[in-house]
């Protein structure tokens, strides 16, 4: 691997110096590694080419809408599958959170308001359609939860199951280009100051429900910080909009909770533990 990130900087930046590579981790699709402390080099496991070009594309009209920063592009060699991206600083939210977290929410309000004004014919050009329906959710929600049902504390199980047998909630009333999934682990904070460095991994970005970014701040930071951040977001929430946001922050945490305890990192499972009884009150 070191070999092959080599090979691809001596191509695309010619002169570069490198003086350390340090792997990061992988996913399912790609593997991480930085490079001098300053660059994020993305390998596939199986290049996509077209996935490439959209998401460099993506990242570009991305950079011109956010008031927060965004991962920007170095090169894209969309051949190789693999994209560059200069390293944001900060600390993944999820792992460092600020003594304020309140503090976040007004940029995080503004940053979801300059997304979901989006044209999104426009960005439909450099995201898919999320039309998955919340029904088709609900019952992916409650496969997972039976998997998983004897590491849920037996006090807190009532508040899952009474939700699995509740209604999904309506569609929403537009669809609008969404970051898709806004969790703590996407959101780079400078702990000691408290303010947000950046947003980062837009691989899953849609044109779909607005309430799919909010539920993740939801799941991961609580409700009162989704309504702080509520405040700061320029258009209006209905009812409905909260109703739709608490059931996609459910759906979220039994996918993590399922998530962390089969092929996932733990962590995801401890999180989502940890924020149930919150989540589903």
């Amino acid at each position: 691997m070191t070999g092959d990130i080599r090979a691809l900087l001596a191509r695309h930046l010619p002169g570069y110096q490198v003086r350390t590579i340090v792997p990061l981790g992988q996913g399912l699709d790609h593997t991480v590694s930085e490079v001098n402390g300053e660059l994020l080099i993305r390998l596939p496991k199986a290049a996509d080419p077209e996935a490439v070009r959209q998401e460099a594309a993506r990242l570009a009209a991305v950079a011109e809408l956010s008031p927060l920063p965004v991962p920007e592009v170095v090169f894209a060699d969309a051949e190789a599958g693999v994209l560059a991206c200069r390293k944001l600083p900060g600390r993944p939210l999820n792992e460092h959170p600020p003594p304020d977290p309140a503090r976040l929410a007004g940029p995080l309000g503004r940053f979801l308001g300059a997304l979901h004004a989006a044209d999104p014919g426009r960005m439909r050009d450099l995201a898919p359609l999320d039309l998955y329906p919340a029904p088709a959710l609900l019952q992916d929600a409650e496969l997972d939860y039976r998997d998983v049902e004897a590491h849920v504390p037996v006090d807190q199980r009532a508040l899952v199951e009474r939700f699995l047998a509740e209604p999904p909630p309506g569609e929403p009333r537009s669809l609008r280009f969404c970051h898709n999934d806004l969790g703590a682990e996407h959101i780079l904070v400078d702990a000691a100051t408290g303010t947000v460095t950046g947003v980062i991994d837009w691989s899953d970005a849609a044109v779909t429900d607005p309430a799919h970014d909010f539920a993740r701040l939801y799941r991961d930071l609580g409700p009162g910080f989704f309504e702080l951040t509520a405040a700061h977001y320029p258009f209006p929430l209905t009812g409905d909009d909260r109703a739709r946001i608490r059931f996609h922050a459910r759906c979220a945490l039994i996918e993590d909770l399922a998530y962390g305890l089969s092929t996932g990192p733990r962590h995801y499972a401890d999180a989502a533990l940890a924020h149930l009884a919150r989540t589903f009150s």
